[in-house]
């Protein structure tokens, strides 16, 4: 899933966000508002970590989302 794709169904993905990183408060989600670079240095702030270990977080965060998507796809077009 490209980040576009995640920043255009950010309300949805707040959940998710949050279980993945339960530091982040509503208030952030709300601030962030789906834009990656937003995303890492809240990491950064929350978290104490340094901006390549967000982006890589966040990075394989979206991987994971897409390897989601195209289980889904892929058991949809076996049913």
């Amino acid at each position: 899933m490209n980040w576009d794709l995640i920043e255009g169904k950010w309300k949805q993905m707040k959940r998710q966000l949050r279980e993945k990183w339960g530091n982040l408060t509503d208030d952030d989600l709300e601030m962030i508002a789906g834009k990656r670079d937003q995303l890492i240095g809240k990491l950064q702030v929350r978290y104490g970590i340094a901006k390549e270990e967000a982006a890589k977080q966040v990075d394989e965060f979206a991987d994971s989302l897409r390897l989601k998507e195209k289980e889904l796809k892929r058991a949809a077009h076996q049913s």
